[in-house]
């Protein structure tokens, strides 16, 4: 007879995503994995096949996660300008026991040169901040919000780039002054 899981699938990956978060995938083991988790080694391997799928499963989690935190923040804005801004402010309110920086950031540097599946995931993803983007600026435009002669999918491009060079930022420094200077420098040209 098969053993019934004895943990919950989600507090597990959360808990192996803190660990890849805080270190990076190269450098944690099967046995920090195991440990951090709570979790036997077999039941590590049944349930999520090795150590890479987990990550994999790590991954969609964070995506998760990030969607409906990022979704929660846009409905809450009144405009498009807002929405961005707080797009951009979500990065530096960050609490005192969370990893720094992002995890999808952190592996784009760390693997998408090294692994094929990784990178397809991160460039998802980058592709869906992009996306968000131009939709938030699309609007803004047509409801004259945002000017009409910027070229919204050239801006997007360009707030994605600075909305990962933010994330990256958030991880070496803690001086808030500094972040919310940079994120009012970028976005300035939203007036």
């Amino acid at each position: 007879m098969a053993r019934s899981k004895e943990f919950e699938l989600n507090v597990v990956l959360d808990k192996a995503m803190d660990i890849f978060w805080r270190q990076g995938y190269e450098k944690t083991s099967i046995q920090e994995l195991v440990d951090g988790m709570g979790i036997h080694r077999r039941s590590l391997y049944d349930t999520f096949g090795d150590k890479h799928q987990l990550f994999m499963d790590v991954l969609n989690r964070y995506n998760s996660i990030s969607n409906s935190n990022i979704t929660n923040r846009i409905y809450r804005s009144n405009s498009a300008k807002e929405a961005i801004r707080q797009l951009f402010e979500m990065l530096i309110g960050f609490e005192e026991n969370q990893p720094k920086g992002c995890l999808i950031v952190n592996t784009a540097v760390e693997l998408s040169l090294l692994d094929p599946e990784v990178a397809v995931k991160i460039q998802e993803q980058f592709y869906a901040s992009e996306q968000l983007f131009y939709d938030l600026l699309a609007g803004g435009q047509h409801k004259g919000e945002i000017p009409e002669h910027y070229d919204a999918m050239d801006l997007s491009l360009y707030l994605h780039n600075a909305w990962v060079g933010l994330r990256v930022m958030v991880k070496t420094t803690e001086d808030k002054e500094k972040l919310n200077s940079i994120i009012n420098t970028t976005l300035a040209f939203l007036g």
